[in-house]
């Protein structure tokens, strides 16, 4: 691949992206996310829609037609929380249970995120610093779906910085690392959040491999839109 050649070692790859019409609320068509990809800098990314599938052939020939890496994932609504998973290629029956979810994945050697983990944890009316934040904060990490991840979305890009500064306390308090991605349904998304990989990335197999060990940090693409919410957003 010709990914941003003077990138000598490391991936910069934007791990949770829509498109449409798999996803329905994308504005995104599968080609323009990737060449808008090429274009802000990132190295790959993983196309999640919400609890779709791609096809191992359509993912390889997208790669094939831009020259770009592109990743197969999915975004899961369980009823615990969205996640971003990887390793899975087709949906079953009971993975609206994060659990469930976990089992299947174990089984494929694959890998869970927990994506945009301040929704249904933290209220709009909790404000940083108040007399609720830390409480909040410490009910959220009793929710049992954290134990059954390998990393926490702590830098996701259609966040605020604040929703973004209590996903990363919540990693930090149970030690769960943490990751960026755009969350793209639009083109000025793209890049906006993403992770960083310590090694050179070329398959989902390495992909999954380098979450498992947590050889990654979140970061923004180079090139990414500095309008977004999430502009400013904390990145370890």
């Amino acid at each position: 691949m010709s990914n941003n050649p003077g990138r000598p070692q490391g991936s910069l790859i934007d791990i949770h992206t829509h498109t449409f019409p798999y996803s329905d609320d994308s504005d995104l068509k599968p080609a323009e996310l990737i060449e808008r990809a090429k274009a802000v800098g990132l190295y790959g990314i993983c196309l999640t829609e919400h609890d779709w599938f791609w096809g191992e052939r359509e993912i390889a020939r997208l790669s094939a037609e831009h020259s770009f890496l592109v990743l197969p994932g999915v975004e899961v609504a369980t009823e615990e929380a969205h996640l971003l998973v990887f390793g899975l290629h087709r949906y079953t029956f009971g993975m609206h249970r994060a659990s469930f979810v976990r089992q299947l994945v174990d089984q494929a050697g694959g890998a869970i995120i927990v994506a945009h983990p301040y929704r249904r944890q933290f209220p709009p009316s909790v404000v940083p610093d108040g007399p609720d934040y830390y409480p909040t904060v410490v009910r959220a990490c009793e929710n049992p779906v954290f134990g059954l991840a390998d990393a926490l979305e702590v830098a996701n890009g259609r966040a605020t910085q604040q929703q973004n500064a209590f996903s990363l306390e919540v990693g930090r308090r149970l030690d769960i690392k943490g990751c960026g991605g755009s969350d793209a349904h639009k083109l000025a998304d793209v890049g906006v959040s993403a992770t960083w990989f310590k090694r050179k990335v070329t398959s989902l197999e390495q992909f999954i491999a380098e979450l498992k060990a947590g050889r990654f940090r979140p970061a923004r693409a180079p090139a990414a839109a500095t309008d977004s919410k999430a502009s400013g957003h904390i990145l370890t």
